[in-house]
């Protein structure tokens, strides 16, 4: 198992050698698949918590913000409900 240090150093080499021009990080990564990947698309914020490791939801509900494409479909289905 590779240390975050380790990650981060890898993830610099590999967007240098594709041109990306953006900083990652082992974090920014487990963000966006909280976020992006996953709540974004319609994922229990119960199982995002499984999949990051967590054993707190509170852990996950600071961590993985909620998004506003999500809001907005959450209250079409619940709009659709009514």
């Amino acid at each position: 198992m590779y240390s975050n240090q380790k990650t981060n150093q890898y993830l610099r080499e590999i967007t240098k050698a594709v041109k990306i021009n953006k900083a990652l990080s082992f974090h920014a990564a487990r963000h966006t698949f909280a976020t992006t990947v996953t709540l974004a698309n319609g994922v229990p914020i119960e199982t995002v918590s499984k999949l990051l490791g967590h054993t707190k939801l509170s852990t996950t509900q600071i961590y993985a913000r909620v998004i506003d494409s999500k809001v907005s479909n959450d209250m079409d289905k619940l709009r659709e409900k009514l």
